[in-house]
């Protein structure tokens, strides 16, 4: 099949080709645009699953051509109702090499390329070559990270925001009938870090009624996820749960049955239990739709500059009839992740290390997920506390016991603070005061 043919490109053509009343005051109207968005406009989508397909299909139609597509994930049968670039062919491949080889296939000249691995896993030097990312997660942390990653490109000249240096995120979100929209101009407008309390919390049942008095299936789930588990440990000590495998899974729900029929509970199945351990959400395909189409058409308007793009974010949820509205999410002036004030902790010299660890987890402003700390003892790097490593962690855990003052902390000194959440280290310094900071 040729790859253009006359007219093939006449809906987008009329944006771009002539000016509008909601056309960007720099927008100069000229078939070049379409060129650049055709030979030289690349794109980052990161997720190729419910959002991710949708977004492929839709930008692939709106003429990018220069596509990139990560997702860790493979195929599960659960998917084929809604992530439509799959086949039960394709069960237990990677979704970004199916995604990114179906749209190749289906829309002449365009060139999507797969990457089947975490967005972790590569540095800053890969996220840097690109013009606009696309975000299809239904993770808050990949949110986290890959809006530390990109607000770590931006560069200040004199205090001054060099504007060569950012490159926009569109970011995507659904939950059942709900999703949202938004688009982020790092160092600009309100980044993810900012807004972390838009985020739906997560929902956790009372360890209590767990134990004692389970009513739904769900408590009986959750029992065997964080009381029964850890104590028979049967895949072998320090095995943590995979939601993705079966092996795992299946022991949960043979256990949860077992609970559930003592309380007489119903409903039990392998797919709820696989979502409560996952904290899935089911996914709706509609909402998949309009949300991708929302992003794209953003993409389409950042690339061109033929609209003005969101401002900043928009909500929409058609549970009860269909409801949108738009709203500017303001930047955080103390952000963690894109203000460029200092960040302290306050403390007394009588509280632990533990309390610190127990604030940057529980406190709403950092809710981070295994925090290590480290600091500099004469010139050198002291390692006081790192979860993620194993031999240090055991190496470290009695520092979690001591004062701030048994571990020779004095008011003004940096802390080092690594966490899941973001790529880069953040520097805390220290103010030792007669109060804890709550």
């Amino acid at each position: 099949m040729e790859e253009s043919w006359p007219g093939r490109w006449n809906h987008v053509k009329k944006f771009l080709e002539r000016t509008g009343p909601f056309a960007h005051p720099d927008f100069e109207p000229s078939p070049e645009v379409l060129d650049f968005m055709q030979q030289m406009c690349k794109l980052l989508v990161i997720g190729a699953g419910g959002l991710g397909c949708e977004l492929l299909k839709d930008l692939a139609m709106l003429g990018f051509q220069n596509i990139h597509v990560i997702d860790m994930d493979t195929i599960d049968v659960s998917n084929l109702n809604r992530q439509f670039l799959f086949r039960p062919k394709d069960v237990g491949k990677s979704k970004a090499k199916v995604a990114a080889e179906f749209i190749n296939t289906r829309v002449p000249g365009c060139n999507v390329t797969p990457y089947f691995c975490k967005i972790q896993d590569f540095d800053d030097s890969f996220y840097r070559d690109f013009h606009i990312i696309i975000c299809g997660l239904d993770s808050i942390l990949a949110r986290r990270w890959i809006n530390g990653m990109v607000v770590s490109l931006l560069r200040y000249e004199n205090g001054q925001l060099d504007q060569s240096s950012v490159i926009p995120v569109v970011d995507g979100g659904t939950e059942g009938f709900k999703g949202n929209a938004r688009v982020i101009l790092p160092g600009m407008t309100a980044c993810v870090e900012c807004t972390l309390d838009l985020y739906p919390p997560q929902i956790n049942f009372p360890l209590c009624t767990i134990a004692h008095t389970p009513r739904l299936p769900e408590h009986c789930i959750e029992y065997v996820r964080i009381l029964l588990w850890p104590k028979e440990n049967p895949f072998g000590e320090d095995v943590s749960i995979d939601g993705d495998d079966p092996n795992h899974i299946k022991w949960i729900l043979e256990k949860a049955m077992e609970r559930a029929q003592a309380y007489n509970i119903t409903g039990v199945t392998y797919r709820l239990t696989q979502g409560v351990v996952k904290r899935i959400i089911p996914a709706v395909a509609s909402t998949n739709a309009v949300i991708s189409a929302t992003c794209a058409t953003e993409v389409f308007k950042i690339a061109s500059s033929c609209a003005l793009p969101l401002n900043n974010y928009m909500n929409f949820n058609d549970v009860e009839g269909i409801y949108t509205y738009t709203f500017e999410a303001e930047k955080k002036d103390n952000c963690l992740v894109c203000s460029q004030i200092p960040q302290t902790l306050s403390f007394s010299d009588t509280a632990k290390l533990q309390d610190i660890i127990n604030y940057l987890v529980e406190s709403a402003s950092y809710q981070m997920k295994s925090p290590g700390i480290a600091t500099t003892v004469n010139g050198r790097n002291k390692t006081l506390y790192m979860q993620t490593v194993k031999s240090i962690e055991e190496r470290t855990r009695e520092n979690l016991k001591k004062t701030l003052n048994e571990l020779g902390l004095v008011d003004g000194q940096e802390l080092y603070v690594a966490d899941a959440s973001t790529p880069s280290t953040v520097t805390f310094k220290l103010q030792l005061g007669t109060e804890m900071e709550k």
